[in-house]
């Protein structure tokens, strides 16, 4: 029964608590039942599982770790699952051709990236670190049929990359059919409360509902997280795509990447991002309207970041040293951004200021450079072969006057 106050309102601690767990999401379902277990008292238990594809974790893998701390400062049990055994298969989701599957050396060498990492984010005290293979490496090949009869084909190709790349003639391996499955299972494993994701595991999050009512559980709610933009503020933060901030990166690169995104984007990070209180961002925000430089909250909030992955006193120093290179110099805090594209390699810096509009040609931007007249993050340069590496943001100046912020991204393949 939801916990009622006499006029017959939901009391105001569970609607505390909903506001909390909303905030930045996507998508609550079903609202309605999350509220009758708040209204218990007793803790949840929240999932959000991980595959160990990549060794390092960036901010946007971590908008679902903050959502799970606001949650457990709340007073909830959090399960972090590395999927140790799924990672084997490849999550499908998104994708419009197979994934190649991981062996187990890599996962599991990832995996203890990840749980050395989760931490910094994390109460120990309130989390449990499990592994899939815990109870997949249990289940024989009748068991993995078992479950596989659970759902037909036309099930999972309502799942719409299954059915982009089945009508588009492109192959879907029966093994993705698993994943999904087994992502499932996994909260039958852990009888979870509440599973996180992103938008774009909806479906798997879904199955965990409808296999935890098949094997006699009550069904999870599922809180869809957005899927955090990268420092271009068009693509999903990847480190493919080069345009991510890596949590193990130093503390001047994590600071000063911050500082280069726009003033827009900058609330977005902050929605997903900041553990500051509601009430204190709504702050922040209420005096930018009111006249207040939102610089001075690009710089809280990249101290805040800094601090969770460094130390404070990282913080400090990464704001000195920015402020050494750009502030105190001729560089202006307002200008021009661009965002180019590029291969692994990087961009010539020739081809760069001529993309970027500085010069009318590569020729041109040549020129500049013999003669002294171009300047990287405020340093004059006279090297010629100097590429602009994907991923980093740059102050690039030509002349006295001309200044632009160039960002490289990865070129699509």
């Amino acid at each position: 029964m939801v916990s009622r106050s006499p006029e017959g309102s939901v009391d105001q601690s569970v609607l505390d608590q909903l506001e909390v767990i909303k905030r930045g999401c996507h998508e609550l379902l079903v609202e309605e039942e999350l509220v009758q277990r708040l209204a218990t008292g007793s803790p949840l238990r929240i999932k959000a599982g991980f595959d160990p594809t990549a060794p390092d974790l960036h901010l946007g893998h971590t908008v679902l770790l903050n959502k799970m701390r606001q949650l457990q400062d709340l007073g909830h049990h959090a399960l972090f699952l590395i999927g140790d055994f799924t990672g084997m298969i490849g999550d499908p989701s998104g994708k419009n051709i197979t994934r190649p599957p991981l062996t187990r050396d890599q996962v599991m060498d990832n995996a203890k990236s990840y749980a050395d990492q989760v931490f910094k984010i994390l109460k120990p005290d309130q989390t449990e670190v499990v592994f899939n293979s815990t109870w997949m490496d249990k289940i024989d090949a009748a068991g993995l049929i078992k479950l596989a009869a659970t759902h037909t084909v036309a099930r999972m190709l309502e799942r719409d990359d299954f059915g982009k790349r089945y009508q588009g003639n492109q192959p879907i391996a029966i093994h993705e059919f698993l994943y999904p499955l087994i992502q499932g299972y996994d909260s039958v494993a852990l009888k979870s409360d509440i599973e996180l994701g992103g938008t774009d595991q909806k479906f798997n999050l879904l199955m965990g509902r409808e296999l935890q009512r098949h094997y006699g559980q009550t069904p999870q709610c599922v809180l869809t997280m957005p899927l955090l933009e990268g420092l271009d503020g068009v693509n999903k933060m990847s480190k493919s795509s080069g345009n991510y901030i890596g949590i193990a990166e130093s503390p001047s690169e994590i600071f000063g990447k911050l500082m280069s995104i726009s003033d827009e984007l900058m609330w977005r990070y902050i929605e997903l991002l900041s553990l500051e209180p509601l009430e204190v961002t709504r702050q922040w925000k209420r005096g930018v309207e009111e006249g207040r430089n939102p610089r001075d909250i690009k710089v809280i909030f990249a101290q805040e970041i800094v601090s969770r992955f460094h130390s404070k006193a990282d913080a400090e120093g990464a704001l000195e040293d920015f402020e050494a290179r750009f502030s105190r110099g001729s560089i202006p805090e307002e200008m021009p951004e661009k965002t180019l594209y590029a291969d692994a390699g990087g961009l010539p810096i020739a081809q760069a200021l001529k993309q970027a509009g500085m010069t009318a040609s590569t020729t041109e931007a040549l020129r500049m450079i013999n003669q002294g007249g171009v300047k990287l993050n405020g340093a004059k340069i006279g090297d010629k072969s100097i590429k602009l590496a994907c991923g980093e943001t740059t102050v690039v100046q030509v002349g006295k006057r001309k200044f632009v912020r160039i960002s490289i991204a990865k070129q699509a393949e």
